[in-house]
Formats: structure tokens, C-alpha cells, sequence
């Protein structure tokens, strides 16, 4: 059995973009079926009517900042603020609501591509 090669060290909270900003999705590791990365968003939200329809697994949590997290099964928004996370199959429809417009919201994004589950 292999492992994939460690990725390069660093620091989640490193070069944040200020408030404001383009909303920036940062690599952190990846390996075939596996993702990880970072999220900065600012007052952030998903285009009005959009939903993500994810080909893979994801589970996502929020380091710093608070997010408004919508699904299309769900009557109301999610909030998310610092250390909570939350899992979301593939194919589940959700859109982002809300990131505090006044300081970043840094995300943690981890998606899993599992062979024979769709």
C-alpha cells in the first residue's frame, strides 16, 4: 500500500485576504478521490438561485467567521460560526446564504470521492 507524500507545511490563518476581497479557494492537499482546501469569504454568498450538486462527498467547517449554510431539504439556513462543521453527501443540494461581511470567514474543505457509491 502507498501513501500520498505529506503536503508542505504551513498555516491556515497565513495571507487571508482582507475583507472585501474576491473570495478565494486555496489547495491544500490533494490525492486521487481526495481534496483539501481552504476558503476565505467576505461577505460571500452563493448567486440567487444557485445550487451546488456535488459529484463527491464534502464535509466543511467553519475556522473563523460565521456563514449562513442552505439546503434545498431544509426550511431554514444553517448558521455556522468557529468549530462547527457539517457533512454533506453528494448530490445534496445547498448554497451559501451569508459570510460576515465584516471580517473573513476561513473554511476548511475536505472532498472525498467514493469509488461505487453513486
Amino acid at each position: 500500500m502507498t501513501f500520498p507524500t505529506p503536503p508542505s507545511s504551513g498555516n491556515l490563518y497565513a495571507d487571508i485576504p482582507a475583507s472585501g476581497g474576491e473570495e478565494t479557494f486555496t489547495p491544500l492537499f490533494s490525492c486521487p478521490g481526495f481534496r483539501v482546501e481552504r476558503i476565505v469569504s467576505s461577505g460571500h454568498s452563493s448567486p440567487p438561485g444557485f445550487w451546488y450538486d456535488q459529484a463527491q462527498d464534502e464535509w466543511v467547517s467553519v475556522l473563523q467567521g460565521e456563514a449562513l449554510l442552505q439546503f434545498a431539504d431544509e426550511a431554514a439556513p444553517r448558521r455556522l460560526a468557529a468549530g462547527d462543521f457539517v457533512c454533506i453527501p453528494a448530490h445534496r443540494r445547498h448554497r451559501v446564504e451569508w459570510t460576515d461581511p465584516d471580517r473573513p470567514t476561513v473554511w476548511l474543505a475536505i472532498h472525498a470521492d467514493i469509488p461505487g457509491k453513486d
